[in-house]
């Protein structure tokens, strides 16, 4: 499913993101950025040990909740990948949406400011951190919709998303939100 915003484009796709060729990846980190499970493992797997040297040089006190940082792409087909913290869901109470939408937003931000017109990004918060896949959907895309109406330089956001079931809550809310 793809929508145009302002000429730009925003797109959903079923797969694996580390097989995307795109100008920047956004990884789904931990603050310590210390590696992990799911889209986090599978990044660092297959980028090999020089995203995680890259982050440890540049990044050595991690990076806080409902936020990013930027590092070199190693093995991957991108240039870039851009870390981002999203936050572990507790009921919504403590402020998970703010957080989630800000780790986003810095992740677009950090690509633009680093010249990728194209860039594929993840469910965050969606695994383990057990964010609610449709609430978590609805702020993706509504962050992601208004950063490409404001920032001339992402033409391309591409949200890979590794199940049906993701990619139909996605695709529900990509609907919910164009009409």
């Amino acid at each position: 499913m793809r929508v145009s915003i302002q000429g730009r484009t925003l797109e959903l796709a079923l797969g694996d993101i580390t097989d995307q060729e795109v100008d920047a990846i956004v990884n789904a980190a931990n603050s310590q950025l210390a590696g992990g499970g799911g889209v986090d493992g599978a990044v660092h797997r297959r980028g090999g040990r020089t995203i995680m040297a890259d982050t440890t040089k540049r990044y050595p006190g991690g990076c806080p909740t409902g936020s990013a940082v930027i590092s070199t792409a190693g093995d991957l087909p991108a240039r870039f990948v851009i870390h981002a913290v999203g936050p572990r869901w507790g009921g919504g109470q403590s402020g998970e949406a703010k957080l989630l939408e800000s780790a986003y937003r810095t992740a677009l931000g950090l690509a633009s400011e680093h010249g990728c017109a194209s860039v594929a990004l993840p469910a965050l918060s969606c695994g383990v951190y057990g964010y609610p896949i449709d609430e978590a959907s609805r702020i993706a895309l509504a962050t992601t919709q208004s950063f490409l109406e404001q920032d001339p330089n992402v033409q391309l956001a591409r949200f890979v998303l590794f199940s049906e079931g993701m990619l139909g809550a996605f695709s529900a809310a990509l609907e919910e939100l164009s009409s």
